[in-house]
């Protein structure tokens, strides 16, 4: 058994949280996971805060920070939470050596989110980034991913650019702007991949989830619920995939008797019932 015992409140105020400090010589733990972590405390909390983040800002099987700042916290922002991040430096996998500052407002009381449209397709923008690394190889990327998306009817506009970073690493990556949601997807350069390559992979994810017609993809599914969970009002949403880690999430939440999390397998529908919201329509009949 795991035991959580607050001994006080989470005070406002300025952080530091280095991952690079793990590993002797630098570590790429994603600080995006901090973030996420920290983030929803601090916005609860009263007065601003002030954050610094060390450690790996795009590294694979956690979201980026291009996914952060534009998609997860605009996404927020529509439920009430008023957060931005500024990257300083880029961190990818093994040294990592990012940083970013993050600045949150206190004080904030969550609404609930209705996702069940998306709305026409606005635009499609896109990074293609090197550090340390030829201007030749994020100029391809970029051409090969507006080539791909233009050949689909999705007018694409994918900056080229060499941005500062302690380690040699490349990237794409793209953000679908609709009318009631966005989404972002990205591939990472490897060795012995070609810059083509590496804008095939975030491609082919953004086409296969536009042609699913959902507002929601299957990432942001399962990060959505907790802030829909301390929201003053109902959420629903539909989502393009019911992932295992919607799935988790869910059980985990309704663990600790904070929501109902409903997740409609058929459908595609995550609705989220805080319990204090419950509670008061019961109080209301």
């Amino acid at each position: 058994m795991l035991e959580f015992i607050p001994s006080s409140p989470v005070q406002a105020g300025s952080y530091t949280f280095d991952v690079s400090e793990v590993l002797e010589g630098g570590s790429a733990g994603a600080i995006t996971l901090v973030l996420q972590t920290i983030l929803l405390p601090l916005a609860l909390a009263k007065g601003d805060s002030q954050v610094t983040l060390r450690g790996g800002t795009h590294v694979i099987f956690s979201p980026t920070m291009t996914y952060i700042e534009q998609v997860y916290l605009p996404m927020l922002k529509s439920m009430g939470i008023k957060a931005s991040v500024k990257l300083g430096a880029w961190g990818w996998y093994p040294q990592g050596g990012g940083e970013v500052e993050l600045q949150v407002s206190g004080g904030t009381q969550l609404s609930g989110i209705d996702l069940l449209e998306r709305g026409n397709l606005r635009q499609v923008r896109g990074l293609a980034v090197v550090t340390q690394l030829p201007a030749h190889i994020p100029q391809r990327m970029a051409n090969r991913a507006e080539k791909i998306l233009g050949a689909a009817g999705l007018k694409a506009s994918v900056q080229a650019l060499r941005e500062k970073g302690v380690a040699p690493g490349a990237g794409i990556f793209l953000t679908a702007e609709y009318e009631n949601s966005l989404t972002g997807f990205g591939g990472f350069g490897r060795w012995r991949m070609s810059s083509e390559k590496v804008a095939e992979i975030a491609c082919e994810q953004l086409l296969n989830f536009h042609q699913t017609g959902a507002p929601v993809d299957e990432h942001l599914g399962d990060q959505l619920i907790l802030p829909a969970t301390l929201a003053t009002e109902e959420s629903q949403y539909q989502v393009a995939n019911v992932s295992t880690h919607l799935t988790t999430n869910a059980a985990v939440i309704e663990m600790f008797g904070l929501s109902r999390v409903m997740v409609d397998a058929v459908e595609k529908i995550v609705k989220v019932v805080p319990i204090s919201h419950a509670k008061a329509q019961i109080v209301r009949v």
